[in-house]
């Protein structure tokens, strides 16, 4: 009975995993988009470990240079729910320098057909601007098919 039960249900976490692979569309907390956005892209918890989201929200007064700091009950519900959708797997299969999602191995990977010149044009700034050529990134969008990168 347990093998027929396997055999059964096993398609179907196939499919469910195949979906969550290919998605380039992440749900975003409005509290996350109203308090980290309001400064930059709020990107997507998955793009980040576990360890590096604890790192960050554990040094919001020196967060890359500027103080961040948020009321405790944002910080602690922010923080729990950047834990809860933290990246694991063949997006984070290790911690980035600096806990900088743009220098992460999956980062460099998705982006090496950009050419090197493209971040520092004005329309751009930097790697870390997303919703430059992401146009729905501060919706969670990060559609391929969406993409356009400007000259």
């Amino acid at each position: 009975m347990t093998t027929l039960r396997i055999a059964l249900l096993a398609p179907l976490a196939l499919v469910a995993t195949l979906a969550q692979a290919g998605d380039d569309r992440f749900t975003l907390s409005p509290a996350y988009v109203q308090e980290c956005g309001a400064c930059h892209t709020p990107y997507p918890p998955a793009l980040l470990p576990k360890e590096s989201w604890q790192r960050l929200m554990g040094s919001l007064d020196k967060h890359y240079g500027t103080d961040a700091t948020l009321d405790a009950a944002a910080q602690k519900s922010i923080g729990d729910w950047l834990l809860a959708h933290a990246g694991s797997g063949k997006r984070v299969r290790g911690v980035p320098p600096d806990d900088r999602i743009t220098r992460g191995d999956w980062f460099v990977r998705e982006h090496r057909e950009v050419p090197k010149a493209a971040w520092s044009r004005p329309a751009i700034k930097s790697a870390s601007n997303c919703s430059a050529c992401h146009r729905g990134a501060n919706e969670g969008d990060y559609d391929e098919d969406r993409v356009s990168i400007p000259r």
